[in-house]
C-alpha cells in the first residue's frame, strides 16, 4: 500500500439512514471521513490536477451519498462511498469513517462511527445471459457463485432485462444482466472461473451464438485508460470483449449496474466513450425491463 494520503475529514450533509421509521422521516446529520491511500510522487514532482485525485469530486460523491436513497444501516453507507472512491485509478485503498453523531442510543454518547478499509483492484464488467431452463433462477445462482469466487469483490448487479435474441438458430429469449466488480484474479484466471461457473449450470458449446443455460462474458478488465486495464487480441483472451459496444443487451443493463462505466472501442480508433453514449447509437428496441430478482 502507498504511504501517501489525501485525507478528506468531516464532510457533513443531511441524511435519512436509519432503521427506525422517524430517522427515515426527520433525517439527521451525517459526517464522513475519507483517507485515500495512494502514490502521490508524480503530482508532486508535475504539479498537476491530472495526476492526483480531485477531492473536491470526492466530497461531491460523498455529500450525493449522504443525501442520496436511504440505508438502514451505515454500514451499507460506507461501502458505497468506498466503492465511489475506488473508481479512481490512482487509489490503492481507502478508509472511510461514518460518524452518526445524533444515533437513537438511548444512552449519553458523543458519537457513533462505523469504519470501513477497502482496497482497490482491477475494475471489472461481466454480462450475464441465459435462455434455457430457468432462466431467472439459473442467473440468480450465478450472480451468487460471482459473489463467492475469492479474488473477485461484486459491487453492483444491474436489474434483469429480457432480450430477443442477436443472431444464431431461432431460440427463446434471454434473461440478460450485468456484473460489475474489482479483481485480484488475473485476467485469464477469471475468464477459466467464469467458464466452470458456465459448466456447473450446464453450459455446452456445440453451436455458436446458440441457445444456453448459462453465458457469461467478461467484458473488461481495468479501467479504460487507467493503469490496471488489460488489452488483449490473443483469440482464448479477447480484452475488451469485441462486441460489448454494439450489443443493446449489454450496455442497457450495464449502464443500470454502473452509470459511470466507459468502454474502450477496440475498431476504429480504439477510444474511450462512455457507455451510456455508445447506447445512445443503438436500437433498444429488442430489450425490455424484466422480472425482480426478487421474484427469483
Amino acid at each position: 500500500m502507498a504511504a501517501d494520503r489525501i485525507v478528506l475529514q468531516g464532510v457533513s450533509a443531511r441524511g435519512h439512514h436509519g432503521v427506525l421509521d422517524f430517522e427515515k422521516r426527520d433525517g439527521q446529520t451525517f459526517l464522513v471521513d475519507v483517507t485515500m491511500h495512494c502514490d502521490l510522487e508524480r503530482a508532486g514532482r508535475s504539479d498537476g490536477l491530472a495526476a492526483t485525485v480531485n477531492y473536491a469530486e470526492v466530497a461531491d460523491a460523498v455529500v450525493a451519498r449522504i443525501t442520496g436513497p436511504s440505508f438502514d444501516l451505515i454500514e451499507r453507507l460506507a461501502e458505497v462511498i468506498a466503492d465511489d472512491v475506488l473508481r479512481h485509478d490512482l487509489v490503492d485503498a481507502v478508509d472511510v469513517v461514518v460518524h452518526k453523531p445524533e444515533a437513537p442510543v438511548g444512552q449519553p454518547f458523543t458519537d457513533v462511527q462505523v469504519r470501513v478499509h477497502r482496497a482497490n483492484a482491477a475494475h471489472v464488467a461481466v454480462a450475464l445471459g441465459s435462455n434455457l431452463g430457468d432462466r431467472g433462477q439459473t442467473l440468480a445462482a450465478a450472480v451468487q457463485s460471482l459473489r463467492e469466487l475469492p479474488g473477485l469483490t461484486v459491487t453492483a448487479v444491474s436489474s434483469l432485462v429480457e432480450t430477443d435474441p442477436v443472431g444464431g438458430p431461432e431460440q427463446p429469449p434471454y434473461l440478460n444482466a450485468v456484473a460489475v466488480g474489482r479483481a485480484t484474479l488475473a485476467p485469464a484466471d477469471l475468464l477459466a472461473a467464469l467458464h466452470r461457473i458456465e459448466a456447473e449450470h450446464g453450459r455446452t458449446r456445440e453451436v455458436r451464438w446458440g441457445a444456453r443455460t448459462l453465458d457469461l462474458d467478461l467484458l473488461q478488465y481495468g479501467t479504460p485508460g487507467g493503469r490496471r486495464e488489460v488489452v488483449s487480441d490473443e483469440p482464448e483472451l479477447l480484452l475488451p470483449h469485441p462486441r460489448a459496444h454494439e450489443r443493446a443487451f449489454v450496455l442497457v443493463p450495464w449502464t443500470d449496474a454502473d452509470p459511470q462505466a466507459t468502454l474502450r472501442v477496440t475498431d476504429g480508433d480504439g477510444g474511450i466513450r462512455p457507455v451510456a453514449d455508445l447506447l445512445a447509437d443503438l436500437d433498444r428496441s429488442g430489450v425490455r425491463p424484466g422480472p425482480g430478482w426478487e421474484q427469483q
